[in-house]
């Protein structure tokens, strides 16, 4: 019987297996990290109502999102540097999201480029992209993910410059990583992580090398990546890009409503309530708190889904209830990769389904279609 019974055991898992710069990429936050701890102190906060002695016996945790039904209203979330949690990471990611039948999002700063996603998968996947200075290469992306069929075009807005991670600057992040006296001792400390990244080639941004002029090492693409933040950003042109793409559009980032007023207002199939994870400003509320307003200012305009925090498929249930669509998970489903790959990814989705389902069976519900805010206290 599998040691793994919860999100927890696999960020146990991947801290042990995956060299301490990237797993803290994926685990940190910006600043103190407030905003970050508050996206899941505050679901845990919501508590239910148990109901008993109802016909419970036939469930289903199947839910659509963006008109296709999905086996749990959850996707998993763009994350950049996923085939440094793991050897070709992001390969493996999508290709358990297409067994377990949600999609998987890939990140425009992924390691695995979108033509190695698409050749190692049967099944459309998402492509995220960020609002970037250099307009040709943000374009060539866009033509690159219609080439392959990317079903999704997921814009993230939050972005327009960098958080500052402190973990992230002390422990000199970067792809590859750089070989220093303390990144080497690290290093020897995860061998199985060493001998999988040596089997692969994928070691750098696989959409931006080869695909950029005058990128030849790791400081040529650093400084590149460091100049695309674009603080000139508004949403007239987030509109442009939206009428570049002819499929469904997805607006991450909104936390306020006049903002997802914005992203309606450009187009948007669904939007995420989204704080970047805690990764952007720090101090801004939680998710779970903004979403109500941002349900209300949305009605059925659109589809509302929300990320950050969530860790448990009772944190699926909480979300729906208060009358999101879907959720997306990032960092849940990172620590399952950096702890086993493909099946690390696979025992994560199961396990925020098991959770998901037995938590509604014992609030009385069946289906999610059944579930509201009446579940809760």
């Amino acid at each position: 019987m599998s040691n793994v019974l919860c999100i927890e055991d696999q960020r146990k898992l991947a801290k042990k297996r995956v060299p301490k710069m990237f797993y803290e990429y994926a685990d940190g936050g910006s600043w103190n990290e407030e905003t970050y701890r508050a996206n899941s102190d505050h679901l845990q906060n919501i508590k239910f109502r148990q109901r008993v002695a109802v016909d419970i016996s036939s469930r289903s945790t199947q839910m659509p999102l963006l008109g296709q039904v999905r086996s749990m209203p959850v996707a998993l979330a763009p994350v950049g540097l996923l085939g440094m949690q793991r050897a070709d990471g992001e390969i493996l990611a999508a290709k358990a999201a297409e067994q377990f039948n949600v999609p998987y999002t890939l990140s425009t700063m992924s390691v695995c480029s979108i033509e190695d996603v698409a050749d190692k998968t049967e099944k459309p996947f998402w492509f995220q992209l960020y609002m970037m200075r250099d307009k040709d290469f943000m374009h060539r992306l866009l033509e690159r993910a219609h080439e392959a069929k990317c079903s999704a075009l997921m814009i993230t807005v939050d972005l327009q410059l960098l958080g500052q991670r402190h973990k992230d600057i002390r422990n000199g992040l970067s792809t590859p990583p750089k070989l220093n006296p303390k990144t080497l001792l690290n290093l020897t400390l995860k061998p199985f992580w060493c001998m999988e990244m040596l089997r692969t080639k994928r070691r750098n941004f696989g959409n931006v090398v080869g695909h950029v002029k005058g990128i030849k090492d790791v400081a040529s693409l650093s400084e590149w990546v460091s100049r695309q933040f674009d603080t000139r950003v508004t949403w007239n042109e987030v509109g442009e890009i939206r009428k570049k793409w002819d499929g469904k559009v997805i607006v991450k980032g909104i936390m306020d409503p006049e903002d997802a007023k914005s992203a309606i207002n450009i187009g948007a199939d669904a939007i995420v309530v989204s704080n970047h994870g805690g990764r952007q400003l720090d101090g801004t509320t939680s998710t779970v708190e903004a979403l109500p307003k941002v349900l209300e200012t949305v009605g059925n305009k659109c589809e509302v889904w929300m990320d950050g925090g969530i860790r448990t498929g009772q944190d699926i249930l909480k979300v729906m209830a208060l009358g999101a669509k879907g959720t997306l998970i990032g960092r849940a489903f990172a620590y399952g990769l950096g702890a086993n790959g493909q099946s690390g990814v696979l025992d994560t989705l199961n396990i925020l389904q098991n959770e998901l389902d037995m938590t509604m069976a014992l609030c009385g519900k069946r289906n999610l279609s059944e579930v509201d805010n009446s579940i809760l206290l």
